[in-house]
């Protein structure tokens, strides 16, 4: 603690997200639990369990929830939530979800979205089109399409001059076929995406500043058999 700030003064929570629900089935992955010194953490239920609404899950060292817990009268029972109200009907799709996939399910997904990923990534550079995938992700950066009709058919994720594209349960092989078949007639009929200023977003992305590499290591094994 170089800032010499007491440890009660301050809370380290995991934004876990999406990447929750990936990284426990990766091998080489850190491992994300309460015997490290974290204080919270947050995991997404309408991404790789396909909710049909947003909805996640908290979880919280249990002296923390005791700080915000308050008796219901009516209720006859004590509240442990900070927003009190909660939608039970996300809670039902949550263990739907869960008893439909199962651990093997999950684990499936969690294959066919980081190795569909590296093929997107493969296949983009194979094009001669600038992109990058991290290690531990399933989220391929790219250069911005420079044809805003692309963009928006394919529903792309934009800030200034790079996009990207999360690889989901949902998205096959011949559909990135389909996606970069396209890309690829953009660049040739509009033209190629140039770095909107010198330390735009495009030029980290061709850069190691970046944090990642352009062709990244196999996904590598996946935690049991399934």
């Amino acid at each position: 603690n170089t800032l010499k700030i007491p440890r009660e003064r301050f809370h380290i929570h995991i934004d876990g997200a999406l990447f929750a629900m990936m990284m426990p089935f990766v091998d080489w992955a850190p491992e994300l639990s309460f015997e490290k010194p974290i204080d919270s953490i947050a995991v997404s239920g309408h991404k790789m369990l396909g909710c049909p609404m947003p909805c996640g899950i908290a979880l919280s060292r249990k002296e923390h929830v005791k700080k915000v817990e308050q008796r219901i009268d009516y209720l006859n029972s004590v509240d442990t939530t900070i927003m009190g109200s909660r939608n039970g009907q996300a809670a039902l799709y949550l263990w739907y979800s869960l008893r439909k996939k199962g651990v093997a399910g999950i684990k499936r997904d969690v294959v066919h979205c980081m190795e569909t990923a590296q093929y997107l990534r493969d296949k983009i550079t194979a094009a001669g089109l600038s992109c990058r995938l991290n290690e531990l992700s399933c989220t391929v950066v790219l250069e911005r399409p420079t044809d805003d009709a692309l963009i928006k058919r394919w529903q792309l994720a934009c800030e200034e001059d790079i996009a990207h594209v999360v690889v989901m349960p949902n998205v096959t092989r011949h559909k990135i076929d389909k996606f970069v078949e396209e890309l690829v007639a953009c660049a040739e009929e509009h033209g190629r995406m140039e770095p909107v200023r010198a330390d735009g977003p495009l030029v980290k992305l061709q850069s190691s500043s970046w944090g990642g590499n352009y062709v990244a290591p196999h996904v590598g094994h996946f935690k049991e058999e399934f």
